[in-house]
């Protein structure tokens, strides 16, 4: 009302202010309205729950599914939403092909981040390490995973492991903790696989077969204590069988009255053991024992080896 006493001029222009300042308030209420919309919304879809315990380990099996997974991330309190999971999942390309692991959630993260790392496979935890000792048989490498895979499962590797002794490179191992029966199995035959290979021309030429060489290969790792003794020990089991003499080899019980080969390897040898079947060293020596100590003492004939028994096992 007190705007009409104003100049006409004046009036406008007062007027125009006024809408001016009003509009510019409706907009600026508008960007904060939008603000704390999408504030909530990514609290409410986008950020990690209040929940969430740092240090969350989610473990997705085998064959899990999508729904499966977000359904577990919600359960464990990792994320809020599982339809905005799912949904980056999908636009990450991850939804057809879900990487099975143990999945280490160190601090909060919004959904988009864990939905990468699922569709990536990104778990962030730390591989377990395994040495198999060289020279070990399936049994003792059953033990071995079974104390340390919780998913290992002995029985079941026992039945497929049996035969495939002497086929199970023994070396150091990286599995992660959902690892099973099947994924060590499938490790250490291709291991043995790629170490053998670059052998097989040798073998082919030693005119020996490679079930022969990895069989000599598995009585040397368990009766040599060292590279030398390997060479020297698989040098007199060629030249026994070669003269028809029983191998007598303490690891093997067996060879002691049957002459020949086992019929299959009695442990998994190592590279070492293996090359030393294929290039055994020449060398006057027939027999062959170990003192209390384990130190290997050779000998010529049955003689020399008889007072080699007396001079170092009977004291």
């Amino acid at each position: 009302m007190e705007n009409s006493f104003l100049p006409e001029d004046l009036r406008h222009n007062v007027e125009h202010r006024m809408f001016n300042i009003i509009k510019i308030k409706k907009v600026v209420s508008y960007v904060i309205g939008l603000i704390i919309f999408f504030l909530m919304v990514f609290f409410l879809f986008f950020n990690a729950p209040a929940d969430f315990v740092s240090g969350t380990v989610v473990r997705i099996e085998q064959g899990a599914s999508l729904r499966n997974v977000s359904l577990q991330l919600k359960e464990d309190h990792v994320i809020r939403s599982r339809l905005v999971f799912e949904a980056f999942v999908i636009i990450y390309g991850g939804e057809k092909h879900i990487m099975y692991s143990d999945y280490l959630f160190e601090n909060k993260l919004p959904v988009w981040q864990i939905a990468k790392r699922i569709s990536k496979g990104e778990h962030r935890t730390a591989p377990i390490v395994i040495t198999i000792p060289e020279g070990f048989d399936t049994v003792q490498i059953a033990n071995t995973f079974a104390s340390k895979l919780s998913n290992f499962n002995k029985n079941k590797f026992l039945l497929e492991a049996t035969k495939l002794e002497g086929y199970l490179f023994p070396d150091t191992y990286f599995f992660f903790s959902t690892a099973n029966e099947k994924d060590v199995l499938k490790s250490m035959s291709e291991n043995f696989e790629k170490k053998i290979e670059p052998f097989r021309l040798l073998i082919k030429i030693s005119g020996e077969t490679e079930k022969d060489i990895i069989i000599i290969a598995s009585l040397i790792e368990r009766e040599a204590k060292g590279d030398t003794d390997r060479g020297f020990i698989s040098g007199i089991l060629w030249k026994r069988l070669a003269i028809g003499m029983p191998l007598q080899v303490d690891a093997a019980p067996g060879t002691y009255k049957v002459k020949g080969l086992p019929k299959n390897p009695i442990a998994n040898p190592g590279l070492q053991a293996i090359k030393s079947a294929i290039n055994p060293l020449k060398s006057p020596y027939l027999y062959y024992l170990h003192d209390k100590n384990g130190v290997v003492h050779y000998a010529r004939t049955f003689l020399e080896h008889k007072q080699n028994v007396l001079k170092y096992l009977t004291r």
